[in-house]
């Protein structure tokens, strides 16, 4: 069970991958996508990333925390802020820029990394804590709590796979825009999906072998991706004067999230 975990946490992020590669592929099918659009999805991916942060990770870590005889906040809000903090050192040293910010702005060590390679870095950024998020959901499932379901790991697999899509799109299209070729852009919008199944397979192998820490590397993940959505997703989208649009499509991201969580978790 513990082995098969490991390898549903690997399937389940090939499958976000694809999707990833998915959205990038839209560089070949569209003549162009407006910046209105990318910011709806940017606004939806955001609002998925809140949903699961809460619904698939925060509840079933005060949840087990609960059943294990601790304080359930305790494991809850130290593991959140050291997820927080861990991106936060990750976004100090990755060499990143972001969609719309021009290459002076570029953030990280200083490097002379072509533009592309920034963008593509800053949407790998995005995916740690998506996969990570992924791995221990399958984690918790082997190690047999009672809050945990395989259910549950699929809606939140499947959720985080809606919510890369726009961010295989928001990769590819600004690079096809730049005059990059339509291949090119395609191949650089899914390379920022292929770091979610090493971070997957990463976290079901740690929680399987430290179990207790399983409250806390949920409530990890889930400070991870808070963190990537106030500081780099939200921002974007709200950054091309399409603000009212974008939070409708956070509101709309959320609620698909909830509601898959709910129904099948």
């Amino acid at each position: 069970m513990e082995q098969n975990a490991v390898f549903q946490a690997f399937l389940a992020t090939l499958f976000t991958w694809g999707v990833t590669a998915l959205g990038a592929a839209l560089v070949f099918t569209a003549r162009d996508i407006s910046k209105r659009t990318l910011d709806i999805m940017l606004g939806f991916a955001g609002g998925v990333m809140m949903a699961a942060s809460y619904w698939s990770l925060l509840a079933p870590a005060l949840e087990m925390s609960g059943d294990m005889g601790t304080w359930a906040f305790v494991p809850a809000a130290v593991g959140f802020v050291l997820g927080a903090s861990f991106l936060r050192l990750v976004d100090m040293v990755l060499p990143h820029l972001h969609l719309n910010a021009p290459l002076s702005e570029a953030e990280g060590v200083k490097t002379n990394w072509r533009r592309s390679t920034l963008l593509v870095t800053a949407i790998t950024l995005h995916n740690i804590p998506e996969g990570l998020a992924v791995g221990v959901a399958f984690g918790a499932v082997a190690a047999g709590l009672d809050s945990a379901s395989l259910a549950g790991a699929v809606s939140l697999a499947l959720g985080i796979g809606i919510q890369n899509f726009p961010e295989g799109t928001a990769v590819s299209v600004p690079l096809r825009r730049e005059g990059m070729s339509r291949t090119k852009a395609f191949l650089y919008g899914q390379a920022s999906g292929m770091v979610e199944p090493v971070a997957a397979v990463l976290g079901a192998a740690a929680v399987l072998v430290a179990r207790p820490l399983l409250p806390y590397a949920l409530a990890f993940a889930a400070g991870a991706m808070i963190f990537v959505v106030v500081e780099e997703v939200i921002p974007e989208s709200q950054s091309s004067g399409n603000g009212d649009l974008a939070t409708m499509g956070v509101v709309f991201g959320f609620t698909l999230m909830m509601i898959l969580d709910v129904a099948l978790g």
